[in-house]
């Protein structure tokens, strides 16, 4: 599909990424993106670690759910040339992250958990009830969208999308719609597989012809929070961190051993908690599409695979 004769020729086009590739690369590629997920570990508006297989996990686990959302939204895929390789059409990207949550939760800054901790009661349009405590699930799933800026992501409400022209309201209430569906049915499935999908983020697209498209990466556990639905009840219930299959014990040990936000120079991954995470990604690759990850035999630099691939 792309005359590309080495991975050299990708580097050479316009980079456009975004703050939210810390974790992969985009590149114009003429009339279409070639979008390399690798295997760098981001939170809190930075990158923490390299995590083994992370990439092929993540770009593997987003075309399965790509597919099975078809039905609710189209998306930009076009092919799949390698495993950590994704070619994408191209379309005008909102500025706005659709953040979907069925939990009160979370560690950073924009979490609901923590925005709830500090008396917030009206989170990106939502009126939040009183009594609420950590982890606890939510009457209704809720949408609390953020701005994509410069250096970290911004709580919005919807008025404030609309009235800052980031979006039209038309374009707002199909996309707002397409999000909560998406969730939900991902929900749906993570029920079926064991797992509960707490919280997500989607982005949006517009094609040229108008339509709405689901762009860069859906309910993979980089973008989304997952736990193990046996446990759940009973952790809640004693107040203890849920099973999780995501980033979020990373996070906490960040948050544990060092400022993330502001010290300059953060502390090194240990290894233990490195390998966890990537067994953890594979886990879930396996548990949501009931297929076996395949890790690579032979070495080969990842350079000269994906040139050839692509």
């Amino acid at each position: 599909m792309l005359e590309l004769s080495c991975l050299n020729m990708i580097y050479q086009y316009q980079d456009i990424r975004t703050l939210d590739n810390f974790v992969g690369d985009i590149y114009d590629a003429g009339d279409y993106l070639v979008l390399v997920t690798t295997d760098r570990q981001s939170a809190f508006d930075r990158v923490l670690a390299s995590i083994p297989f992370k990439g092929q996990v993540l770009s593997e686990t987003s075309l399965w759910w790509f597919d099975k959302t078809s039905h609710i939204v189209p998306n930009a895929v076009v092919s799949r040339p390698d495993r950590k390789v994704t070619i994408a059409n191209k379309c005008s990207v909102f500025p706005v992250e659709f953040v979907v949550r069925g939990f009160v939760t979370g560690s950073m800054d924009t979490s609901l958990w923590t925005v709830y901790n500090k008396g917030i009661r009206n989170y990106c349009g939502n009126a939040l009830s009183d009594g609420l405590v950590k982890n606890q699930k939510l009457p209704a799933n809720i949408l609390t969208p953020t701005t994509k800026a410069a250096d970290h992501d911004v709580p919005v409400t919807p008025h404030e999308i609309v009235e800052r022209g980031l979006m039209t309201q038309d374009e707002y209430d199909e996309t707002n719609k397409k999000a909560l569906r998406l969730f939900e049915y991902g929900q749906s499935i993570a029920m079926e597989h064991g797992l509960i999908l707490v919280d997500t983020k989607y982005e949006f697209g517009k094609a040229p012809d108008g339509t709405i498209l689901l762009i860069d990466k859906v309910h993979t556990p980089d973008s989304s929070r997952y736990w193990i639905a046996i446990s759940y009840e009973e952790r809640f219930q004693g107040g203890v961190e849920p099973d999780n299959v995501d980033k979020e014990f990373l996070r906490l040990w960040f948050k544990n051993h060092c400022n993330p936000y502001e010290d300059k120079v953060l502390p090194d991954a240990p290894e233990e908690l490195v390998c966890e995470l990537a067994w953890r990604y594979i886990f879930l690759f396996e548990t949501i599409t009931k297929s076996k990850f395949q890790m690579q035999v032979k070495e080969e630099p990842i350079c000269d695979r994906i040139c050839r691939n692509v």
